[in-house]
């Protein structure tokens, strides 16, 4: 399959590589703001793993945030109560 320019992609096709990007970029740093907030026991593995996953295109963040955090036990389904 030969390369296509920039020019040659449909708009839509365009449009979706534009919003794909934008949405890497913004999980990749979300990634990396809270593996630099988090405290290491709550993190499986190491930071600097993460952290160079983080750039392991779109996979990186993803496993970051659907493995790679611990919660603190009881608190992700904790219901907040308004007095």
């Amino acid at each position: 399959m030969a390369k296509k320019r920039w020019s040659e992609l449909s708009p839509r096709t365009q449009g979706l590589i534009i919003v794909a990007g934008v949405i890497e970029a913004g999980l990749k740093v979300a990634m990396l703001i809270d593996v630099k907030r988090r405290p290491a026991g709550q993190i499986r593995g190491s930071k600097r793993v993460w952290t160079l996953l983080a750039f392991a295109n779109f996979l990186g963040p993803v496993a970051y945030f659907v493995i790679g955090r611990r919660g603190a036990p009881g608190k992700a389904f904790e219901r907040t109560r308004r007095s």
